[in-house]
């Protein structure tokens, strides 16, 4: 997670992606409970690698891990040299049954992990697999390639960015051989590289499908991530303080703590984070973080961050921390 999470912008100049909230907690910690659910085996350790981010955000993740009954540590990637190098900066974790993820991204699945294989690779079908890192099959459902954006068709199974491997320490292996013999695809240090050196040693990677993948990237990926988290949980969390004055909620809908809603109709599928002030408006499947104050707005499919003080009438709209408009 030490990219700069530059195409979900303005709302990453000031928070890192992965601690955007989606539907009340941060992106990385709703990844990190569905690693957990599908795993067989208790989750020990969760390691972090992040940029420059700061002590506070530090903290935030060392929170999360705790919070989810695990050791967290945090381990940095100074320079952006690609996939693999990040995964090897926390090498001193790679060892044993491991899971690597990057941290933007949502998924729903319905297996359990089957630790007894080498490895498995997350996918989901797509319809432009141009986009994306790809998979190949065999006829006995092993992967036989991985293949990075792919000019021609070679699968519609693309890689959501969640891997599970059997041998850590085979895996730190294969990436500091990358390393040392400055082994590079498309200009950085690739993971999928790593992968094919496994495979061509002899481990046998096979793929699961998830029911459905949510990519954050941008603010409209989170606007719709935020929608199908809504739809698909059931928020039980009690709304502490929250004042309605002829105000109504239109489920579902998140409500952080201590928000005040007047003379406004919210919902469906929007998210509103703690000590919030809303009146006199209408908002649907929007996200808004925690603080801010909306006043005569009638908005759809936005995103608007801490902070900001909204006074006006856009349909559509993306506003990140400390914004004043109207």
């Amino acid at each position: 997670m030490a990219g700069r999470g530059s195409r979900l912008r303005p709302h990453t100049l000031t928070v890192p992606k992965p601690l955007i909230p989606i539907a009340g907690k941060p992106i990385v910690q709703r990844l990190v409970e569905d690693i957990i659910r599908v795993c067989e085996h208790k989750v020990t350790d969760i390691a972090f690698i992040i940029g420059d981010f700061g002590i506070e955000v530090e903290q935030k993740l060392l929170e999360i891990a705790k919070k989810l009954g695990s050791k967290g540590s945090i381990y940095y990637q100074n320079e952006a040299l690609g996939t693999a190098h990040a995964v090897l900066c926390a090498k001193e974790l790679l060892d044993g049954p491991l899971i690597v993820a990057f941290a933007d991204t949502l998924f729903r699945a319905e297996f359990e992990l089957d630790e007894s294989k080498d490895g498995i690779i997350w996918v989901q079908q797509v319809k432009d697999p141009k986009e994306y890192g790809v998979i190949k099959l065999d006829q006995n459902n092993i992967i036989t390639d991985f293949v990075e954006k792919p000019i021609d068709y070679i699968s519609d199974l693309a890689i959501i960015g969640v891997y599970f491997f059997k041998d850590g320490i085979k895996l730190r292996k294969e990436l500091q051989y990358l390393i040392d013999n400055n082994i590079k695809g498309k200009g950085e240090f690739q993971l999928t590289n790593a992968l094919e050196n496994m495979k061509t040693g002899g481990a046998n990677f096979y793929p699961e499908k998830v029911i459905e993948w949510l990519d954050c990237g941008n603010p409209d990926a989170a606007v719709y991530a935020n929608q199908r988290i809504l739809e698909s949980t059931k928020n039980e969390e009690p709304r502490m303080g929250l004042i309605l004055e002829n105000a109504t909620i239109i489920e579902p809908c998140y409500i952080g703590s201590s928000v005040k809603i007047s003379n406004s109709t919210i919902g469906p599928h929007v998210s509103i984070g703690n000590n919030c002030v809303i009146s006199k408006s209408r908002i649907s499947n929007s996200l808004i973080q925690n603080n801010s104050r909306i006043v005569e707005a009638d908005i759809e499919k936005s995103m608007i961050g801490n902070q900001v003080n909204y006074n006006g009438s856009s349909k559509q709209i993306s506003i990140g921390d400390y914004s004043k408009i109207g």
